[in-house]
């Protein structure tokens, strides 16, 4: 253990002592792993609940802010697109790397430098000149928010009591719902439109420096990172690799493949295809798509909770079910006569949020050993970004030019049937009956 200690780089070292010396003196009245008081685990989720969603909004909000700096850039419609693939990929990749190193020297070293980071380059996205400063600093915010998707929820696992584990990590995964889907697209468009789009990112880049302060002040190293033990100990290179024996991994990544490309080929298309194919005004658009981000909240934030008692793999099996049906509703002329029931049905088929909570999130970190949950959540985004949000919009695209732009809503479609394909082998992870069981009486922790 020392001699591993001694190989470490200095910067992790001196975080990592500087970031557990503040709980030392306190820690022989630290309740064990899993025994938080239940007022900690409620302040924890509502903390990372709105981390998150300022992750989200601060992802996003170059979207929604498109039509505003794309006419002063003079930026087609590939540039715009190659601003958003270039976010996912270097998303995708410093996940899986900053997930690993937060599973060896602790999730708060990675959490706080990583909210800091992306809350400043949102902010600088504000004082760009030029599509190639713009395009840098977008890059740079997917390095410094990738870490963020896998350590949050790693924290929400590892300091959730079995009972509630799937009920906390559904209510932070949807923060990206509410804040990202339905707060961001009128938060950033209100802005730009009363100050200019400068003032967009300017607006987007302070929620993060608060949360990262009242994560310093209020979220715990959890406990597992300071054992000892072989079951607890710090991950070594050969553990790292081990997990890619585990068959649960292998089909998270590609269950998160088929879900990023549902997700990303409806986010894209359909705007366009009820615009410009079902010649509805932008309004209607956004009505429609407001609805599905409503309910894929609700979603989001009843069905992780509900595979505490179902199991995780039944809850997968129906979500994708239905999912497949809002891209298909999309794609139906004659539901468009009737909006206000074409609103219910993607209402109640937008189960995304949960859907990521349960293929990116819990199914791979319950499936492996607990000191390698971050990166096992990690490498399943780092597969699901890179097909869903990188190969499958430029195939979408594609096939749009060559059959219209009803072709990538029905590979969407497709996509979580792939998904639910997948869903169907994957072995049920963890102790159903324990995560069913009573929860024992808590040590308090304050």
């Amino acid at each position: 253990m020392d001699e591993r200690a001694d190989s470490a780089p200095e910067f992790f070292r001196r975080l990592t002592d500087a970031t557990k010396g503040r709980y030392t003196a306190a820690a022989s009245n630290t309740p064990p792993p899993m025994e938080y008081s239940r007022r900690y685990e409620n302040h924890l989720v509502s903390i990372l609940f709105f981390t998150w969603g300022t992750v989200f909004l601060d992802r996003m909000s170059q979207l929604y802010l498109a039509p505003y700096f794309a006419p002063e850039f003079h930026l087609s419609s590939q540039q715009i697109g190659f601003l958003a693939s270039v976010v996912s990929i270097t998303w995708a990749l410093s996940g899986l790397l900053f997930a690993a190193l937060s599973d060896r020297f602790g999730r708060r070293v990675v959490l706080i430098p990583g909210v800091l980071l992306f809350s400043g380059l949102s902010w600088l996205s504000g004082v760009a000149h030029s599509f190639e400063q713009l395009l840098l600093i977008r890059a740079l915010m997917g390095v410094a928010e990738g870490p963020c998707w896998a350590v949050i929820n790693a924290i929400t696992q590892e300091s959730s009591a079995a009972s509630r584990r799937g009920r906390n990590v559904g209510i932070v995964v949807s923060a990206g719902a509410l804040v990202g889907l339905c707060a961001a697209p009128i938060l950033t468009t209100q802005v730009a439109s009363r100050w200019g789009w400068r003032w967009g990112f300017f607006v987007t880049g302070v929620p993060g420096m608060i949360m990262a302060l009242l994560i310093w002040k209020f979220v715990r190293e959890p406990k597992r990172i300071q054992g000892e033990g072989p079951e607890h100990g710090r991950p070594n290179l050969r553990g790292y690799f081990s997990i890619l024996r585990v068959r649960n991994v292998w089909l998270c990544c590609v269950g998160a493949g088929g879900f990023i490309s549902w997700l990303f080929l409806q986010n894209v298309f359909a705007p366009l295809y009820i615009t410009e194919v079902m010649h509805q005004s932008g309004t209607t658009a956004g009505f429609l798509l407001g609805a599905a981000g409503l309910g894929s909240f609700f979603i989001g934030l009843t069905f992780p909770g509900l595979s505490d008692r179902w199991g995780r793999r039944p809850t997968l099996l129906f979500l994708a079910l239905i999912s497949t049906l809002l891209p298909i509703a999309l794609y139906l002329p004659f539901l468009y006569l009737h909006l206000w029931l074409l609103a219910a049905i993607l209402f109640f088929t937008q189960g995304g949020q949960g859907i990521a909570a349960l293929i990116m999130v819990l199914v791979p970190a319950e499936s492996v050993p607990p000191q390698f949950s971050a990166t096992a959540i990690g490498l399943a985004t780092l597969v699901g970004e890179i097909i869903g949000a990188t190969i499958a919009p430029a195939l979408g695209g594609a096939m749009a030019e060559q059959f219209g732009l009803g072709m990538p809503l029905l590979m969407g479609a497709a996509s979580t049937v792939v998904l639910f394909v997948v869903a169907l082998f994957i072995r049920e992870p963890g102790d159903l009956q324990r995560r069913g069981a009573p929860e024992p009486a808590a040590v308090p922790a304050d």
